[in-house]
């Protein structure tokens, strides 16, 4: 059994609640693709694929930046989704076998109360963005989240979040042509890992299991900078002592990126990216994904291409199975049906 183990939707009552409370434009991508709200369609996306199915996520855009910083809005609209996903993943287990709670890090408890309620409501995990609203994930104001999903074991994803506001030059307002989006996106993950290593939250937290989207962005084909060339921190820099915090980390920096975080293979049907994360990740810190329905084919295209180059790659069964599904398994605590 394949299970795609991010996989983005909207539930009904959720898109009905925002077109209700006048966010009725949610992003012209979003709303051009019905199945990532139409339940039969998404279930005809689903049935194409044999021995497959999907683990439900939250897509774009963030609640919190959506709902403008509204804390009480931010995690009422949160239960909102995750009532939605409990709600289909029960009535569809074989299509559906599992869900992602979306996280309410805006919310006056960093999103504490809805990961507890969620993560007993049966969710496997929880999702959080790269940024909250422009904030990087070590500010203070989020490590009761990070407390909380250490001491539950429980998975966290992360999306990459960053908009046409975050320009590509100081000089201009905005990034230009989707740069933010084709390019930046893969930054954005990358300087969100590496703010979690340096900031030493996962040293804190050993027990936190971040899974980063699209094979964690330009990390695979980095190693060289993430190894030799952060082993010098510091010697590029003279207004702080960065050298000092290199010997305070429990582990080279690299060893970080390649053992500790989780990644995805959702990487837009890209072969040559799949092989480099594959060649740099542990082969029990991948996950089988592959981001439906954001694709030229409302939803079949990046699925169909992901299995394809996954299938063809030479591997012993055993190691495969585990991209496909056993991973997950351990990660999230459970078995899926076959």
């Amino acid at each position: 059994m394949r299970i795609d183990a991010y996989t983005h939707f909207i539930p009904q009552k959720f898109f009905a609640k925002i077109v209700e409370s006048g966010h009725a434009d949610i992003g012209k991508r979003v709303r051009e693709i019905p199945c990532i709200h139409d339940l039969d369609e998404r279930k005809r996306v689903v049935d194409q694929f044999k021995d497959y199915a999907q683990i439900l996520s939250y897509p774009m855009p963030p609640l919190e930046v959506m709902l403008k910083g509204d804390g009480a809005k931010i995690e009422e609209f949160t239960r909102l989704v995750n009532d939605g996903f409990a709600d289909i993943c029960k009535n569809d287990p074989d299509r559906f076998p599992g869900w992602v709670a979306q996280a309410a890090l805006g919310a006056p408890d960093a999103g504490v109360r809805e990961a507890e309620r969620a993560i007993k409501m049966g969710a496997l995990g929880v999702q959080i963005y790269t940024n909250i609203a422009g904030k990087p994930l070590d500010d203070p104001a989020f490590e009761p989240f990070f407390e909380t999903m250490n001491r539950l074991k429980k998975p966290v994803w992360m999306h990459p979040a960053r908009a046409a506001n975050f320009p590509d030059y100081l000089t201009e307002k905005k990034s230009k042509y989707e740069i933010w989006w084709t390019f930046g996106w893969s930054y954005e993950t990358a300087a969100a890992m590496a703010r979690l290593v340096f900031s030493k939250t996962l040293d804190k937290y050993p027990n936190l299991k971040i899974i980063t989207h699209h094979f964690g962005g330009i990390v695979p084909m980095l190693e060289g900078r993430i190894g030799p060339g952060w082993d010098q921190l510091g010697a590029r820099t003279s207004d702080e002592d960065l050298h000092a915090l290199l010997g305070q980390l429990k582990k080279r920096p690299l060893d970080y990126f390649k053992h500790d975080f989780y990644a995805d293979t959702a990487v837009f049907g890209g072969e040559p990216a799949t092989r480099c994360g594959l060649a740099f990740y542990d082969l029990g810190r991948i996950v089988f994904a592959s981001d439906c329905p954001f694709d030229p084919e409302k939803g079949t295209m990046y699925t169909r291409e992901t299995l394809r180059i996954l299938e063809g790659i030479d591997m012993p069964k055993p190691d495969k199975e585990k991209i496909w599904h056993g991973n997950l398994e351990a990660l999230c605590g459970v078995t899926f049906k076959s």
